[in-house]
């Protein structure tokens, strides 16, 4: 008897004696000998404009001399080409930077993509589970073009149709560990693209000294470091608020001391006042007489001089209100930035109620409405937590230092930061490797990017107190 099979199958049965196996006939369908030729030379053709378009200049590397050996001779094609190789060479030895900028990226990159990414594109992508492989065939996401830089190759990639930008943030560990590179990064292009970044190198490995005083007065954004792609890392402090999150020795004094030392300018001018909050006493006392009256160290006196900042904000508010609605500085309006040490013990580790009502009474007002009449907080804590810190969602600005654990990179960053790249809680224990290093994510772009601090010493701190501030604490 046979048993019932799904569809039409049961008529393609050949042999049914229960001795044998079952053999099903395929159908088979004739193309006619055209269409297939037709279909190769077509794919070949597309093949060839592909490689022409996409690597021109190997084309023509591969190509002019084998047309000249063909039409003359190897000994007429070999004097013809022999000064482009040595005009070359002698490029690279007497100007390396632009050799390196527009043919020594163009020749790495081209590698690259050769040699690493195409080569290992098809299993990485389907033991990832970004690929897929059905009934045979494997669908692809699309590899696009690769460009190299000084520190990471960049490579662009057309995402599969129903895919996520997620997807490809979770699986960051298994890309970079397939293609070499110590990590990557996704971030977007437009839809259905993405561009996943591989550092070759760390160009932060190294400790950055204190940065040159200004010689030209400013508010910001003033430097304050360097980014990972070796441009200056300027820190907007005019018009924000910036919260700096990162555990014991991760590197939070050299931000502070950094944009203090990048601000002295504006501070002998009278364009700035920073007030100071130092409940650790370890800090900013370095610095005590650049600030003034405004510094204080006991939670009493952190109270008094935020509430002292409101009631300079609402007093502008009330000049300002119809007339202006941003804050230019001036000599006799000058902008007020508030540093606060460590926040946490203000906010939420003080034993007495009533100042912590107080303080967090006071920096929740400044950071709603101080912004837009030129009073800014920076603020630094080491513990994350909502908890520990009820405000934090009102600083624009953020940056992460090293952290401890991996769900604190989206508690101070935001959610989906850490899966964007921002490896905060990877970040060396070293100080030599990672203190002042992190990432920082501005209210402008969702993408994080990674940085770090100049390092202030206290030889650079006291050298700044001799040359900005006199003996009653005034900048001169």
């Amino acid at each position: 008897m046979f048993r019932r099979l799904p569809g039409d199958e049961a008529r393609n049965l050949v042999s049914t004696t229960p001795d044998t196996a079952v053999v099903f006939r395929p159908a088979v369908v004739t193309t006619p000998a055209i269409v297939t030729i037709v279909i190769l030379a077509g794919r070949l053709l597309v093949g060839l404009v592909r490689t022409v378009w996409r690597h021109p200049i190997a084309i023509v590397v591969l190509a002019v001399p084998s047309a000249l050996c063909w039409l003359y001779s190897w000994q007429t094609a070999l004097l013809l080409v022999a000064p482009i190789p040595t005009g070359l060479a002698a490029w690279a030895l007497v100007d390396r930077g632009s050799f390196t900028r527009w043919v020594g990226r163009r020749l790495l990159a081209w590698w690259r993509l050769i040699f690493i990414y195409r080569r290992h594109w098809q299993p990485i992508m389907i033991v990832s589970g970004l690929g897929k492989h059905l009934r045979g065939r494997d669908y692809l996401p699309r590899l696009g073009k690769v460009t190299c830089n000084a520190w990471a190759d960049t490579v662009t990639v057309r995402m599969l149709d129903g895919q996520a930008v997620k997807d490809w943030a979770d699986r960051t560990d298994h890309l970079a560990h397939g293609f070499g590179a110590p990590s990557c990064r996704v971030s977007v292009v437009k839809a259905g693209r993405l561009v996943l970044t591989f550092p070759r190198r760390d160009p932060l490995a190294t400790p950055i000294p204190a940065l040159p005083v200004p010689a030209v007065p400013t508010v910001g954004p003033v430097e304050i470091g360097r980014q990972e792609d070796g441009s200056p890392w300027l820190l907007k402090i005019l018009g924000t608020h910036v919260l700096v999150a990162g555990a014991t020795g991760a590197g939070k004094g050299s931000i502070i001391w950094s944009t203090i030392r990048a601000l002295l300018p504006a501070l002998r001018a009278g364009l700035i006042e920073i007030w100071a909050l130092d409940p650790k006493l370890m800090e900013l006392s370095f610095g005590r007489a650049l600030f003034g009256p405004h510094y204080a160290a006991t939670p009493e006196e952190c109270a008094n001089l935020l509430e002292q900042a409101v009631k300079v904000m609402q007093e502008r508010a009330a000049r300002f209100g119809g007339v202006q609605r941003s804050h230019i500085p001036t000599v006799d309006d000058p902008f007020v930035l508030v540093i606060v040490d460590e926040v946490a013990f203000l906010t939420a580790y003080q034993a007495d109620r009533d100042l912590r009502r107080r303080v967090s009474a006071a920096l929740a007002t400044l950071t709603t409405q101080g912004r837009a009449v030129g009073v800014g907080i920076l603020a630094a804590l080491q513990d994350p937590r909502k908890e520990v810190m009820t405000i934090r969602n009102l600083f624009p600005d953020k940056i992460a230092l090293r952290l401890d654990e991996s769900e604190q990179v989206d508690m101070v960053l935001g959610d989906g930061a850490r899966d964007r790249g921002a490896l905060a809680d990877r970040i060396s224990s070293n100080p030599t490797l990672g203190a002042g290093v992190g990432y920082v994510r501005l209210e402008t772009s969702p993408d994080p990017v990674r940085v770090r601090a100049a390092y202030v010493s206290d030889t650079d701190i006291r050298a700044m107190v001799a040359s900005f501030a006199t003996k009653d604490g005034e900048a001169r």
